[in-house]
């Protein structure tokens, strides 16, 4: 198993007022999968010589996501602070179609759910490289780690 991987992730649970089950099922697996299988490497930390896996602690203050990142040993590996203002929009895309998806789910036909979470997804992804391009030059990663990590932003959203 590579060291540039996520070997766990703490969510700033202050941040999160409360979350329904539905939600608590994306964090859980969302966790689960990059605890499996991710692709990490924080560039500045690597080039300092630390390696991992590494450990990532996230939490929303100030409007900014802000990854802290401790490696292999323990050691602290830097934080990356990333401006949440161009995920805003697709945020809120996200919890929107959700919701419909949701709610959709009680009463809907099996077109209509493929329908709903096909445009789920496509806003996912969407979230995801959005995630990937602002980490470019700070962490190497693939597209599964993105979009798990970009379910884990729309968690750190959840305020009520």
């Amino acid at each position: 198993m590579s060291d540039n991987r996520i070997a766990a992730i703490a969510l700033d649970e202050a941040t999160i007022l409360t979350r329904g089950a539905d939600v608590e099922r994306e964090r859980e697996a969302a966790l689960r999968d990059l605890s499996e299988d991710s692709a990490f490497e924080p560039l500045r930390a690597a080039e300092a010589g630390q390696a991992g896996p590494w450990s990532l602690d996230l939490s929303v203050p100030d409007g900014r996501l802000c990854i802290g990142v401790t490696d292999g040993e323990g050691g602290d590996a830097g934080t990356i602070v990333l401006g949440l203002a161009r995920f805003r929009r697709v945020v809120r895309e996200y919890f929107a179609i959700c919701d419909s998806y949701y709610k959709a789910l009680r009463q809907a036909s099996a077109s209509e759910l493929e329908t709903l979470d096909m445009a789920r997804r496509a806003i996912h992804d969407r979230g995801a490289r959005q995630l990937v391009e602002a980490l470019e030059g700070k962490v190497e990663t693939d597209f599964a780690t993105a979009r798990r990590l970009f379910t884990l932003i729309c968690v750190l959203h959840i305020k009520a």
